[in-house]
């Protein structure tokens, strides 16, 4: 009975990982557009895909990140000028798009723009604080794919969305994890509203990579600017010491679980643009396959205990011990020496 079983599981194993592995033909005759491309995620698979012979429309918000991509890559890509919270921008996009693309159709868009916001606790937060990361990442996100799904839907195309693993487990405070979670429920309306025009739409969750979204530094430094305007009587329910207590804890968990291998979230665009069956969802990263992912089908209990375990205890002591202070030193030392991709 188990010997039975068990053929019945490789049997399907290995018709999955065939069917898997099938891939698109004649990519050189599609267009793709992916936002978000000077830096990061969107910067190396601009690069990766204009390689594979892909024609590559590439998003960036500054001149110097355009400049910069169409130096290092082949005359195919073209590049143009997006900010995803202009609408005026975001059409005037399509329009060029639509002269691009032709009678072709758009075959892939991927919604890869987004900024990480403030991440601090919402007592410190002011609701323009909440607003941006819910603008760049969701709104922006989905204004960009209601211009383009005319020319998508022409081409039987494909969608990917760049969720991240923080669409699954809100593991701090701050408007990101809440922009996160609205990107994974449009994501799969969208999927079930276009699975009758032939687009496939996909998701992808990476865990913790090292880019400038994730910059440490840059995180520190905006939870310092706020904690500045915070009024007197919430700088004493936290204590004077939170916000270096707090980088120290950060800190150490960064160094067991930062990825640093861009590559990884490549191969998932990779596989869900060319695959003739592209998976729904795609998580790429160490942390996001063994801590993250799981976690997000764990009770919420659990899901408590583990982040909460994390946290700093408040209101901190106003005299840290030795320790803490090696740690908090030791911490700043990373901060100023950490450089993103």
């Amino acid at each position: 009975m188990f010997l039975y079983m068990w053929v019945c599981v490789a049997i399907l194993y290995i018709w999955w990982k065939v069917r898997d592995g099938l891939r698109i033909n004649n990519i050189t005759e599609k267009y793709i557009l992916i936002t978000g491309c000077d830096t990061g995620f969107g910067n190396h698979a601009a690069k990766a895909f204009d390689k594979q012979g892909f024609r590559v429309l590439a998003t960036c918000l500054t001149d110097a990140g355009a400049t910069g991509l169409r130096e290092a890559t082949s005359e195919r890509l073209k590049t143009i000028r997006l900010d995803v919270t202009n609408a005026d921008n975001v059409l005037s996009v399509a329009k060029w798009v639509k002269g691009e693309v032709g009678n072709k159709g758009l075959w892939g868009l991927i919604n890869n723009a987004g900024i990480m916001g403030t991440l601090a606790p919402f007592d410190w937060m002011t609701i323009d604080d909440i607003r941006k990361p819910i603008e760049v990442n969701l709104i922006g996100l989905i204004h960009v794919t209601l211009v383009l799904l005319p020319f998508i839907k022409k081409a039987k195309g494909r969608i990917v969305n760049v969720s991240s693993v923080g669409g699954r487990v809100a593991a701090s405070g701050g408007a990101y994890f809440s922009s996160k979670f609205g990107v994974e429920g449009f994501n799969d309306s969208l999927r079930r509203d276009m699975k009758a025009f032939g687009v496939k739409v996909s998701c992808i969750e990476p865990g913790l990579f090292k880019t400038p979204l994730s910059d440490p530094a840059k995180v520190i430094q905006q939870r310092t600017d706020i904690w500045k305007r915070l009024p007197v009587e919430i700088k004493k329910e936290y204590g004077d010491n939170y916000i270096q207590i707090d980088a120290s804890k950060k800190q150490k968990l960064n160094q067991r679980i930062l990825n640093s291998d861009l590559s990884l979230v490549v191969q998932c665009m990779e596989h869900a643009l060319t695959s003739r069956h592209p998976r729904t969802r795609y998580s790429a990263g160490f942390d996001a396959a063994f801590l993250w992912i799981p976690l997000s089908y764990m009770p919420t209990f659990i899901q408590d205990f583990v982040i909460l375990r994390n946290k700093v205890k408040i209101p901190t002591s106003g005299n840290t011990t030795h320790a803490l202070r090696t740690d908090v030193d030791n911490t700043q030392f990373h901060l100023n020496n950490n450089t993103g991709p």
